[in-house]
């Protein structure tokens, strides 16, 4: 059993079944027959397809229901304006008691996250130093690894953002040991290195909900593939040639 093994949608107070995230073809899924997680669960899809709907309303739902004590107070990002009122209808299976370990990061909140701890000043010592004085892959690294000292749930939303190739390279290395260790992780992203996550679960969100797919077989991995092989190919199709008058290479 993972530390968050299913998620379901049972509405509460204030539930309304027209709610536009309901609309999402994943969200819709879950909330008709719920989602199970694995140990390593990898999210992919485009944008739009409910990947940070669905890790937002995880976070908050995981913080308010399983996380009780005091030295989780930077587990998260302050909840946003857009966020959605999900994670107040999500019935969450979980170990008892959960694990309090882990973090949620999602790559536009991590700045804000970060100058929070910084002014918290003690904590500063556990990241070697203040998180902002250090580049964003830098500091998104060095507080994903202070996480690392109790097991626990990490939820991160599209972390390559901050992170160059190597880096994307040392993140994989440290989830890989996470769920070695018996931590839970569940990563959204773009990236295929990440979505070559070792033993992960690879859940595609698309127009037909929620499908189940081998790495060499996404449409991520396989549009990265032929880009890299032959960029041309694309490229004459987006890019204007402006020797031949502005129109597109033919």
């Amino acid at each position: 059993m993972a530390i968050l093994d299913r998620v379901e949608l049972r509405p509460g107070r204030g539930f309304r079944p027209d709610a536009w995230y309901l609309g999402i073809p994943a969200v819709a899924q879950l909330a008709g027959a719920g989602l199970d997680l694995a140990p390593a669960t990898v999210i992919v899809g485009e944008n739009g397809s409910g990947k940070s709907t669905l890790l937002e309303a995880l976070a908050a739902a995981w913080r308010w229901q399983a996380l009780t004590g005091a030295q989780v107070g930077h587990w998260m990002p302050e909840a946003a304006a857009e966020d959605t009122d999900l994670h107040r209808h999500l019935w969450l299976e979980r170990e008892r008691p959960s694990p309090q370990g882990g973090c949620f990061l999602r790559a536009e909140a991590m700045h804000g996250l970060f100058t929070s701890v910084d002014r918290s000043g003690s904590d500063s010592r556990a990241f070697g130093g203040a998180l902002n004085a250090r580049s964003h892959g830098e500091s998104f690294l060095a507080y994903l690894e202070s996480r690392t000292a109790e097991r626990g749930l990490f939820l991160l939303d599209e972390p390559e953002a901050a992170l160059s190739f190597t880096s994307c390279l040392q993140l994989l290395s440290l989830l890989a040991l996470l769920v070695q260790g018996g931590n839970q992780v569940v990563l959204a992203t773009h990236s295929p290195v990440l979505a070559a996550l070792p033993s992960a679960t690879i859940l595609e969100f698309g127009t037909a909900g929620i499908t189940t797919s081998e790495w060499a077989e996404l449409e991520l991995v396989q549009h990265w593939q032929a880009f890299l092989a032959e960029p041309q190919r694309y490229l004459r199709y987006l890019v204007t040639d402006p020797a031949a008058g502005g129109g597109a290479r033919g």
